[in-house]
């Protein structure tokens, strides 16, 4: 039996929105103290860290830990319907094997959705020493990475202790994009070794901006010429990370 309730149906939007950039089918860990995902886009280039604990919904019942796997974009078809002060109930019927969406608000209405074959593959966590750490506000993010994707498709990203200055070159036009500790985007920094990494813009830009709706501050992680860790910080101890593999550039 598995059965959550959100008083904010927008909440639940945002956070499918936010998984949908990189999986279209999502095979959810379901459990007595919340839901998980970990999954990595087809082409194993990016992943995505999800965890919900029961505190985040404002009911929550699970009996026995499960799997639910769905098409992320159909879902997000019917959560797209939602207005102002509405919420969305979602249940399981483990006989049917449908996933039952309830959205009430100025009037009420119940989706049945099919579940799909869940997923077996067991995706690990990176194992990746990180040199630099770097807290942002989102926003800030998203407007310096559209910045360097007026000019590339691809960004250098480098750090020290006291600044991050993002690289963008492309057959016409360069731009340098660069945020000191302390100012209005750059919160916080702290770097054991300066390191530089190349990330793909579509990936980060397509990332980043679906985020953006979820969480006010990230918290980037990242060493030379490894992966970047994106952590946008939840309310309510919620987790939403994302990995993104670099682009390793020939000298």
């Amino acid at each position: 039996m598995f059965r959550a309730k959100m008083a904010d149906a927008k909440v639940l939007k945002d956070m499918m929105g936010a998984i949908s950039i990189l999986v279209d089918e999502a095979t959810f860990d379901l459990t007595p103290e919340g839901i998980k995902l970990r999954a990595m886009d087809p082409s194993r280039v990016a992943m995505v860290d999800f965890e919900w604990p029961k505190t985040v919904f404002d009911e929550y019942a699970c009996s026995e830990t499960m799997k639910m796997c769905i098409n992320i974009s159909e879902m997000l078809k019917l959560l797209r319907r939602t207005g102002k002060d509405e919420s969305v109930e979602l249940s399981l019927d483990e006989k049917t094997g449908k996933l039952k969406i309830a959205i009430r608000g100025n009037y009420s209405r119940t989706f049945n959705m099919p579940t799909l074959e869940a997923m077996e593959e067991e995706v690990p966590t990176p194992k990746v020493n990180f040199n630099v750490k770097a807290k942002t506000t989102t926003e800030g993010l998203r407007e310096a990475i559209e910045d360097a994707n007026l000019v590339s498709d691809h960004v250098r990203i480098e750090a020290d202790k006291e600044k991050m200055v993002m690289t963008a070159a492309g057959d016409i036009m360069g731009a340098t994009i660069e945020f000191k500790a302390g100012d209005d985007v750059l919160l916080e920094m702290s770097a054991k070794d300066a390191s530089k990494a190349t990330f793909s813009l579509s990936y980060l830009s397509e990332i980043v901006k679906a985020a953006v709706p979820t969480s006010e501050i990230v918290v980037i992680e990242f060493s030379t010429d490894m992966p970047i860790k994106l952590d946008f910080q939840q309310e309510k101890e919620g987790k939403l990370k994302f990995f993104l593999a670099p682009r390793i550039e020939v000298e």
